[in-house]
Protein backbone atom coordinates (compact mmCIF):
# COMPACT_ATOMS: atom_id res chain seq x y z
CA UNK A 1 0.00 0.00 0.00
CA UNK A 2 1.81 3.12 -1.17
CA UNK A 3 -0.66 5.18 -3.22
CA UNK A 4 -3.26 7.10 -1.19
CA UNK A 5 -6.09 9.30 -2.45
CA UNK A 6 -7.14 12.05 0.00
CA UNK A 7 -10.56 13.64 -0.37
CA UNK A 8 -10.65 17.06 1.28
CA UNK A 9 -6.95 17.67 0.79
CA UNK A 10 -7.25 21.47 0.76
CA UNK A 11 -9.01 21.45 4.13
CA UNK A 12 -7.36 21.65 7.54
CA UNK A 13 -7.36 17.93 8.30
CA UNK A 14 -6.89 16.72 4.74
CA UNK A 15 -3.85 18.94 4.19
CA UNK A 16 -2.22 17.78 7.42
CA UNK A 17 -2.92 14.21 6.40
CA UNK A 18 -1.29 14.77 3.00
CA UNK A 19 1.82 16.17 4.71
CA UNK A 20 1.99 13.19 7.07
CA UNK A 21 1.59 10.70 4.23
CA UNK A 22 4.34 12.40 2.24
CA UNK A 23 6.63 12.36 5.28
CA UNK A 24 6.01 8.61 5.57
CA UNK A 25 6.94 8.03 1.93
CA UNK A 26 3.48 7.53 0.45
CA UNK A 27 2.49 8.70 -3.03
CA UNK A 28 -0.50 11.02 -2.65
CA UNK A 29 -3.26 12.22 -4.97
CA UNK A 30 -6.16 14.55 -4.25
CA UNK A 31 -8.91 16.66 -5.78
CA UNK A 32 -10.10 20.24 -5.27
CA UNK A 33 -12.86 22.36 -6.76
CA UNK A 34 -10.63 25.44 -6.87
CA UNK A 35 -7.41 25.26 -8.89
CA UNK A 36 -6.00 28.40 -7.24
CA UNK A 37 -6.48 27.01 -3.73
CA UNK A 38 -4.93 23.74 -4.86
CA UNK A 39 -1.84 25.59 -6.09
CA UNK A 40 -1.59 27.66 -2.92
CA UNK A 41 -1.80 24.95 -0.26
CA UNK A 42 -1.04 21.50 -1.70
CA UNK A 43 2.68 20.55 -1.48
CA UNK A 44 4.63 20.32 -4.71
CA UNK A 45 5.36 16.64 -4.03
CA UNK A 46 1.72 15.89 -4.87
CA UNK A 47 1.85 15.46 -8.63
CA UNK A 48 -1.53 13.75 -9.11
CA UNK A 49 -3.88 16.74 -8.78
CA UNK A 50 -7.47 16.69 -9.97
CA UNK A 51 -9.71 19.73 -10.34
CA UNK A 52 -13.47 19.34 -9.98
CA UNK A 53 -16.34 18.42 -7.68
CA UNK A 54 -16.18 14.70 -7.00
CA UNK A 55 -19.89 14.63 -6.18
CA UNK A 56 -20.68 15.90 -9.67
CA UNK A 57 -18.38 13.48 -11.47
CA UNK A 58 -19.78 10.35 -13.09
CA UNK A 59 -18.99 6.96 -11.58
CA UNK A 60 -16.75 6.26 -14.56
CA UNK A 61 -14.78 9.47 -13.98
CA UNK A 62 -14.29 8.66 -10.30
CA UNK A 63 -13.22 5.09 -11.08
CA UNK A 64 -10.71 6.38 -13.59
CA UNK A 65 -9.30 8.83 -11.03
CA UNK A 66 -8.98 6.10 -8.38
CA UNK A 67 -7.42 3.54 -10.70
CA UNK A 68 -4.19 2.15 -9.26
CA UNK A 69 -4.70 3.66 -5.80
CA UNK A 70 -4.31 1.48 -2.70
CA UNK A 71 -6.11 3.55 -0.06
CA UNK A 72 -8.68 6.32 0.32
CA UNK A 73 -8.88 8.90 3.14
CA UNK A 74 -12.30 10.56 3.40
CA UNK A 75 -11.41 13.89 5.06
CA UNK A 76 -14.56 15.67 3.86
CA UNK A 77 -18.16 16.25 4.87
CA UNK A 78 -20.17 18.69 6.98
CA UNK A 79 -19.95 19.02 10.74
CA UNK A 80 -22.60 20.00 13.27
CA UNK A 81 -22.02 23.76 12.95
CA UNK A 82 -24.19 23.95 9.84
CA UNK A 83 -27.76 25.14 10.50
CA UNK A 84 -29.86 23.65 7.69
CA UNK A 85 -33.52 23.89 6.82
CA UNK A 86 -35.62 21.32 8.64
CA UNK A 87 -35.47 18.39 8.65
CA UNK A 88 -31.78 18.40 9.51
CA UNK A 89 -31.65 14.63 9.27
CA UNK A 90 -32.44 14.74 5.55
CA UNK A 91 -29.79 17.42 5.03
CA UNK A 92 -27.01 15.43 6.72
CA UNK A 93 -28.13 12.21 5.07
CA UNK A 94 -27.78 13.80 1.66
CA UNK A 95 -24.50 15.59 2.42
CA UNK A 96 -22.64 13.05 4.55
CA UNK A 97 -24.17 9.60 4.23
CA UNK A 98 -24.93 9.28 0.52
CA UNK A 99 -21.59 10.69 -0.77
CA UNK A 100 -19.63 8.44 1.61
CA UNK A 101 -21.59 5.36 0.60
CA UNK A 102 -21.09 6.11 -3.10
CA UNK A 103 -17.37 6.76 -2.81
CA UNK A 104 -16.79 3.72 -0.60
CA UNK A 105 -18.56 1.60 -3.23
CA UNK A 106 -16.51 3.09 -6.05
CA UNK A 107 -13.29 2.82 -4.06
CA UNK A 108 -13.85 -0.88 -3.51
CA UNK A 109 -14.79 -1.35 -7.17
CA UNK A 110 -11.57 0.38 -8.24
CA UNK A 111 -9.50 -2.09 -6.21
CA UNK A 112 -8.73 0.10 -3.18
CA UNK A 113 -8.08 -2.00 -0.07
CA UNK A 114 -8.16 0.57 2.78
CA UNK A 115 -10.73 3.31 3.42
CA UNK A 116 -10.60 5.72 6.39
CA UNK A 117 -13.48 8.03 7.34
CA UNK A 118 -12.97 11.20 9.37
CA UNK A 119 -16.01 10.95 11.64
CA UNK A 120 -17.21 12.53 14.88
CA UNK A 121 -16.73 11.74 18.56
CA UNK A 122 -20.44 12.41 19.00
CA UNK A 123 -20.94 8.85 17.79
CA UNK A 124 -18.68 7.75 20.63
CA UNK A 125 -20.59 9.72 23.26
CA UNK A 126 -23.81 8.21 21.91
CA UNK A 127 -22.38 4.85 22.96
CA UNK A 128 -21.13 6.25 26.28
CA UNK A 129 -24.35 7.99 27.33
CA UNK A 130 -27.21 5.79 26.19
CA UNK A 131 -29.60 7.55 28.57
CA UNK A 132 -29.38 10.75 26.47
CA UNK A 133 -30.63 8.94 23.35
CA UNK A 134 -28.12 10.88 21.23
CA UNK A 135 -28.42 8.41 18.37
CA UNK A 136 -31.75 10.02 17.50
CA UNK A 137 -30.24 13.48 17.02
CA UNK A 138 -29.98 14.32 13.28
CA UNK A 139 -26.22 14.73 13.16
CA UNK A 140 -25.37 11.79 15.38
CA UNK A 141 -27.81 9.43 13.69
CA UNK A 142 -26.47 10.23 10.24
CA UNK A 143 -22.84 10.00 11.36
CA UNK A 144 -23.55 6.52 12.71
CA UNK A 145 -25.28 5.65 9.45
CA UNK A 146 -22.33 7.03 7.49
CA UNK A 147 -20.03 4.61 9.28
CA UNK A 148 -22.34 1.64 8.82
CA UNK A 149 -22.95 2.30 5.12
CA UNK A 150 -19.22 2.55 4.47
CA UNK A 151 -18.55 -0.61 6.50
CA UNK A 152 -21.11 -2.54 4.46
CA UNK A 153 -19.72 -1.27 1.16
CA UNK A 154 -16.33 -2.59 2.17
CA UNK A 155 -17.46 -6.06 3.26
CA UNK A 156 -15.36 -8.81 1.74
CA UNK A 157 -13.09 -6.57 -0.29
CA UNK A 158 -11.96 -3.41 1.51
CA UNK A 159 -11.11 -2.60 5.11
CA UNK A 160 -13.10 0.43 6.31
CA UNK A 161 -12.21 2.25 9.53
CA UNK A 162 -13.65 5.35 11.17
CA UNK A 163 -11.78 7.95 13.23
CA UNK A 164 -14.12 9.51 15.78
CA UNK A 165 -12.65 12.99 16.14
CA UNK A 166 -13.15 15.40 19.08
CA UNK A 167 -12.16 19.09 19.35
CA UNK A 168 -9.27 19.62 16.92
CA UNK A 169 -6.70 22.45 16.96
CA UNK A 170 -4.32 23.65 14.29
CA UNK A 171 -4.01 26.26 11.58
CA UNK A 172 -3.45 26.40 7.85
CA UNK A 173 -2.77 29.15 5.29
CA UNK A 174 -5.66 31.30 4.04
CA UNK A 175 -8.23 29.93 6.48
CA UNK A 176 -9.51 31.19 9.84
CA UNK A 177 -9.90 28.43 12.44
CA UNK A 178 -13.49 27.45 13.20
CA UNK A 179 -12.94 28.37 16.85
CA UNK A 180 -13.47 32.00 15.91
CA UNK A 181 -17.20 31.28 16.28
CA UNK A 182 -16.67 30.78 20.04
CA UNK A 183 -15.25 34.25 20.59
CA UNK A 184 -18.54 36.22 20.71
CA UNK A 185 -19.41 34.14 23.79
CA UNK A 186 -16.45 35.73 25.60
CA UNK A 187 -15.40 38.97 23.91
CA UNK A 188 -16.13 42.08 25.98
CA UNK A 189 -17.88 40.18 28.78
CA UNK A 190 -17.02 40.43 32.46
CA UNK A 191 -18.62 37.09 33.36
CA UNK A 192 -18.99 34.06 31.11
CA UNK A 193 -21.15 31.14 32.22
CA UNK A 194 -20.04 27.72 30.97
CA UNK A 195 -21.20 24.11 31.36
CA UNK A 196 -19.67 21.89 34.04
CA UNK A 197 -18.34 19.22 31.70
CA UNK A 198 -15.39 18.84 29.38
CA UNK A 199 -14.17 17.18 26.22
CA UNK A 200 -11.31 15.38 24.53
CA UNK A 201 -8.98 17.48 22.38
CA UNK A 202 -6.33 16.72 19.74
CA UNK A 203 -4.05 18.49 17.30
CA UNK A 204 -4.26 18.22 13.52
CA UNK A 205 -0.88 16.48 13.63
CA UNK A 206 -2.32 13.75 15.86
CA UNK A 207 -5.32 13.29 13.56
CA UNK A 208 -3.01 12.89 10.58
CA UNK A 209 -0.81 10.39 12.42
CA UNK A 210 -3.91 8.46 13.54
CA UNK A 211 -5.22 8.34 9.96
CA UNK A 212 -1.96 6.86 8.71
CA UNK A 213 -2.06 4.50 11.69
CA UNK A 214 -5.54 3.37 10.68
CA UNK A 215 -4.31 2.65 7.15
CA UNK A 216 -1.37 0.67 8.48
CA UNK A 217 -2.82 -1.03 11.57
CA UNK A 218 -6.61 -0.60 11.45
CA UNK A 219 -9.13 -3.40 11.31
CA UNK A 220 -12.27 -3.53 9.20
CA UNK A 221 -15.34 -2.07 10.98
CA UNK A 222 -13.19 -0.60 13.75
CA UNK A 223 -14.08 2.80 15.20
CA UNK A 224 -11.23 4.70 16.81
CA UNK A 225 -12.04 7.52 19.24
CA UNK A 226 -8.84 9.54 19.46
CA UNK A 227 -7.70 12.03 22.06
CA UNK A 228 -4.60 13.99 23.02
CA UNK A 229 -5.79 15.49 26.29
CA UNK A 230 -9.05 15.96 28.18
CA UNK A 231 -10.06 19.46 29.23
CA UNK A 232 -12.91 21.08 31.12
CA UNK A 233 -14.88 23.77 29.29
CA UNK A 234 -13.99 26.13 32.13
CA UNK A 235 -10.29 25.93 31.26
CA UNK A 236 -10.97 26.22 27.53
CA UNK A 237 -13.00 29.40 27.91
CA UNK A 238 -10.33 30.85 30.18
CA UNK A 239 -7.87 30.28 27.36
CA UNK A 240 -10.17 32.14 24.96
CA UNK A 241 -10.42 35.06 27.39
CA UNK A 242 -6.64 35.13 27.77
CA UNK A 243 -6.16 35.15 24.00
CA UNK A 244 -8.33 38.29 23.91
CA UNK A 245 -6.32 39.91 26.71
CA UNK A 246 -9.33 39.70 29.04
CA UNK A 247 -7.41 38.59 32.12
CA UNK A 248 -10.12 39.87 34.48
CA UNK A 249 -12.98 37.99 32.82
CA UNK A 250 -14.59 35.53 35.23
CA UNK A 251 -15.38 32.09 33.83
CA UNK A 252 -18.19 30.72 35.97
CA UNK A 253 -19.60 27.20 35.92
CA UNK A 254 -23.37 27.25 35.58
CA UNK A 255 -25.77 24.45 36.41
CA UNK A 256 -27.72 22.53 33.80
CA UNK A 257 -30.92 24.10 35.13
CA UNK A 258 -29.45 27.56 34.50
CA UNK A 259 -28.29 26.87 30.94
CA UNK A 260 -30.90 24.54 29.49
CA UNK A 261 -33.91 26.93 29.21
CA UNK A 262 -32.05 29.41 27.00
CA UNK A 263 -30.65 26.55 24.91
CA UNK A 264 -34.11 25.13 24.33
CA UNK A 265 -35.33 28.62 23.44
CA UNK A 266 -32.72 28.69 20.68
CA UNK A 267 -34.18 25.46 19.30
CA UNK A 268 -37.64 27.00 19.32
CA UNK A 269 -36.41 30.14 17.55
CA UNK A 270 -34.71 28.30 14.69
CA UNK A 271 -37.69 25.95 14.36
CA UNK A 272 -39.96 28.97 13.94
CA UNK A 273 -37.74 29.98 11.02
CA UNK A 274 -37.99 26.55 9.40
CA UNK A 275 -34.54 25.37 10.46
CA UNK A 276 -33.17 22.71 12.80
CA UNK A 277 -29.93 22.31 14.70
CA UNK A 278 -27.79 19.28 13.83
CA UNK A 279 -27.79 18.45 17.54
CA UNK A 280 -30.56 20.27 19.36
CA UNK A 281 -29.16 22.95 21.65
CA UNK A 282 -31.05 21.62 24.64
CA UNK A 283 -29.39 18.26 24.08
CA UNK A 284 -25.98 19.86 23.53
CA UNK A 285 -26.16 21.50 26.95
CA UNK A 286 -26.97 18.15 28.52
CA UNK A 287 -23.92 16.68 26.79
CA UNK A 288 -21.67 19.57 27.82
CA UNK A 289 -22.70 19.08 31.43
CA UNK A 290 -20.77 15.78 31.29
CA UNK A 291 -17.16 14.84 30.66
CA UNK A 292 -16.73 13.48 27.13
CA UNK A 293 -13.28 12.26 28.09
CA UNK A 294 -11.34 9.64 26.14
CA UNK A 295 -8.22 7.87 27.42
CA UNK A 296 -5.58 8.81 24.81
CA UNK A 297 -3.40 5.78 25.50
CA UNK A 298 -5.97 3.25 24.32
CA UNK A 299 -6.02 4.35 20.70
CA UNK A 300 -2.44 5.65 20.69
CA UNK A 301 -1.22 2.11 21.31
CA UNK A 302 -3.29 0.77 18.41
CA UNK A 303 -2.78 3.48 15.78
CA UNK A 304 0.73 4.47 16.89
CA UNK A 305 0.12 8.22 16.95
CA UNK A 306 2.24 10.34 19.27
CA UNK A 307 1.64 12.67 22.17
CA UNK A 308 1.66 16.35 21.24
CA UNK A 309 1.60 19.66 23.10
CA UNK A 310 -2.14 20.14 22.69
CA UNK A 311 -2.37 23.13 25.02
CA UNK A 312 0.31 24.96 23.08
CA UNK A 313 -1.51 24.25 19.81
CA UNK A 314 -4.76 25.51 21.36
CA UNK A 315 -3.01 28.76 22.32
CA UNK A 316 -1.59 29.17 18.81
CA UNK A 317 -4.98 28.49 17.22
CA UNK A 318 -6.83 30.86 19.53
CA UNK A 319 -4.20 33.57 18.91
CA UNK A 320 -4.99 33.43 15.17
CA UNK A 321 -8.70 33.74 15.97
CA UNK A 322 -8.07 36.68 18.33
CA UNK A 323 -6.22 38.55 15.60
CA UNK A 324 -9.20 38.11 13.30
CA UNK A 325 -11.86 39.28 15.78
CA UNK A 326 -9.85 42.30 16.89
Amino acid sequence: MDKVFVLGGTGLLGLENINELLDKGYEVSTIARNEKVMAEVIPEQVKDRNIGDINKMTDEQVLDMLQGKDAFVYAAGLDERTLPKAPAMRFYYENNVLPTQRLARLARKSGIKKFVIFGSYHTETADMWTDLNLQEQPYVKTRLLQEEMAFMEGEGGMDVMSLRLPYIFGTMPHRTPLWKSFFPRVQGLDVVKVPAGGTAMVTTKQVAEAAVGALEHGKHRATYAISGINMKYEEFYKMIAESLGQTDTIIEIASLDQLKPSAEKMDETVAANGKEHAIHMGKQIEMQNRDAFIDPKVTMQTLKYEEDDVRDEIKRTLAVCAEEVE
